[in-house]
């Protein structure tokens, strides 16, 4: 259910200029961390869950942190 809400927002989810250097710095990516983060949202593998205003997506072994009002990823971390 949470990930349908996700993907349906999709073309809303977004980043601050903060948030890139720290999702590639927690994750350890060079790429454009958005479309990365997008990408393995839309894996058929994810699993998604909402903890208070937050949806967390878990997937090969990283978790992203994506506020659930304003579709902004957080922040994202290796497991």
């Amino acid at each position: 259910m949470h990930k349908k809400v996700l993907l349906e927002n999709v073309d809303r989810i977004h980043t601050t200029e903060m948030g890139i250097g720290r999702i590639q710095r927690n994750l350890g990516i060079d790429e454009e961390p958005v479309g990365y983060c997008i990408s393995k949202l839309k894996k058929e593998n994810s699993i998604v869950v909402k903890e208070g205003k937050n949806y967390y997506v878990e997937v090969d072994g990283c978790r992203i942190t994506i506020n659930s009002s304003s579709f902004t990823i957080i922040t994202a971390h290796k497991l």
